[in-house]
């Protein structure tokens, strides 16, 4: 008797999740929409005199809104697999929100502005002090502005030879992608592998 199981079976769908973590005004918020299939989902906020007061904007003076809770954001990569994105907020007066950003993430993009290296310290000893999560650090070129090699990069903020270090434009929707592409193939060869959810 023919069997009645139909050849036309779906391969089941997996999710993984991203965060994308930096400074104040590196370009979290410009990646994410670049690169997302849905509009983006933020938490843009028009900058007081309050905020501007706490924030350095001298490397941003055309900078009107910031984020104040997350930004989200979708990628379909095959037909298996999409990636879920949340971009941390950049100030620190919202840190306390990165542990439920980062939880059950398989890893982070640490987005860093080569003019204002400073302001990626904090995301990166983040991910150095939780090393459950693995990181690449993404240099946004700001229209080809770069006045340091990438090794003089790496040792400025102190991170080892391990740790991906990539320049891209977070406004290039290519250019952002092979970002998201590099982090997952550095976290798929460490180790301990994700568990990515089904």
């Amino acid at each position: 008797m023919a069997s009645n199981v139909s050849s036309n079976s779906r391969p089941s769908v997996m999710s993984t999740k991203i965060v994308i973590a930096g400074g104040f005004g590196a370009g979290k918020t410009t990646l994410v929409g670049s690169v997302s299939e849905i509009p983006p989902v933020t938490t843009e906020a028009v900058m007081t005199e309050a905020s501007i007061a706490h924030d350095d904007v001298s490397s941003t003076p055309d900078k009107v809104t910031t984020t104040v809770a997350m930004d989200f954001g979708r990628l379909t990569l095959d037909e298996e697999l999409i990636m879920y994105m949340f971009g941390t907020p950049g100030q620190a007066r919202f840190w306390f929100m990165w542990d439920d950003l980062v939880r059950g993430a398989v890893g982070a993009v640490v987005v860093v502005d080569a003019r204002r290296l400073a302001d990626c310290f904090d995301a990166i000893d983040y991910f150095e002090k939780n090393q459950n999560i693995p990181y690449i650090i993404a240099l946004n070129r700001f229209d080809g502005e770069r006045e340091y090699t990438v090794e003089q990069i790496r040792e400025a903020v102190e991170v080892g030879p391990d740790v991906p270090i990539i320049e891209f434009d977070a406004r290039d929707r290519l250019s952002s992608g092979s970002v998201l592409k590099q982090l997952l193939k550095y976290t798929l060869s460490r180790p301990e592998q994700p568990e990515l959810v089904g």
